[in-house]
């Protein structure tokens, strides 16, 4: 195919299988970097805006408004960009700056409402997104309300049947405003009643419950204090576990020094929960990750050795595990 226009790439995203240790369940990675922007989230970004026009919530020239950590955001730019909306991002400085000099990238205005620290401000964020839109009569995207964030993985689902038919046990990924994981969840069941779904938040993290705490990872969780989203559909997670940043980050550091694999801070969470589900399983069980983003917007972070150990982040028996778990 000879694509008209950049969003006509996004989708039709590989399958990378892990080389596990013998005797454990097939671990696949469903490896979304490979789309446009280098993240899952371009495909809520187009089909957000799609469903936007079509319901005439947004005119020719009009303006777009997101409270974003990062992917979305990026992805909302380009859609921006190639349609002609202005768009307007709500960031926080937990937003990785490359994900911010992207979206500048794509011509995106940028509004920082951080303080001094890298905390997240997700409430924050949204309530300046939301008064943007009423005081401008812009349209705010609100991803982790809008339905047209978990529509947009319909295809993910149907990429996954056309790769591996019913041959799915488990689907493995990361909950921050719920549409990837239950969007794509939600499709594979129609297929395969007996998926198992299981969700990851980052430690600190309140969407399953316990208390909240400061996290590293980005673009995943909510922090104690925001509003969980309406998109997280409990009754469809058979099972909701948490991941600590040091998991999450070493295990995308281990990948990417022995394997080449280069994935973001978040997707390394997932797999690592995905490989310790995997030594109890036969080789005969698969397991399904969803890796939203790769890592090239983590190089001065997840990647930096001296951020990692600035943050207290090494530790090397979860290196042992992962090379347990790894041929």
């Amino acid at each position: 195919m000879i694509a008209r226009k950049i969003s006509d790439l996004i989708g039709n995203t590989p399958l990378l299988t892990l080389a596990v240790a013998e005797g454990m369940g097939t671990v696949l990675l469903k490896m979304e970097q490979y789309n446009p922007t280098g993240s899952a989230k371009i495909r809520i970004a187009r089909n957000m805006v799609d469903e936007a026009e079509e319901q005439g919530l947004l005119k020719p020239g009009g303006w777009l408004v997101e409270s974003t950590s990062g992917n979305t955001g990026v992805g909302l730019a380009l859609i921006a960009a190639e349609r002609g909306y202005k768009f307007s991002a709500v960031v926080d400085n937990h937003a990785c700056a490359d994900k911010q000099r992207a979206m500048r990238a794509y011509g995106a205005e940028l509004i920082n409402i951080g303080g001094d620290d890298d905390a997240l401000a997700t409430a924050a964020r949204d309530a300046m997104a939301q008064q943007l839109a009423l005081d401008h009569g812009a349209y705010w995207t609100a991803q982790h309300l809008n339905p047209g964030n978990p529509n947009s993985y319909k295809p993910v689902a149907r990429e996954l049947t056309d790769a591996l038919g019913d041959d799915i046990d488990y689907l493995y990924g990361a909950v921050g405003t719920g549409g990837s994981l239950c969007g794509t969840g939600r499709h594979l069941r129609e297929r395969i009643p007996d998926l198992r779904i299981v969700g990851v938040e980052p430690a600190g993290s309140v969407i399953f419950g316990g208390p909240g705490a400061p996290y590293h990872q980005s673009g995943t969780g909510t922090p104690e204090g925001a509003e969980i989203g309406d998109l997280i559909d409990y009754d469809l997670i058979d099972e909701g576990i948490r991941v600590t940043d040091t998991e999450a980050f070493e295990t995308c550091r281990y990948l990417a020094r022995r394997y080449g694999i280069l994935v973001g801070g978040s997707a390394g969470g997932v797999i690592y929960k995905a490989l310790e589900r995997a030594r109890s399983l036969s080789s005969d069980t698969t397991i399904v990750v969803l890796v939203c983003d790769g890592g090239e917007k983590y190089l001065d972070t997840v990647y930096n050795d001296d951020w990692m150990t600035a943050a207290g982040l090494h530790d090397a028996r979860v290196v042992n595990r992962l090379e347990s778990m790894l041929r």
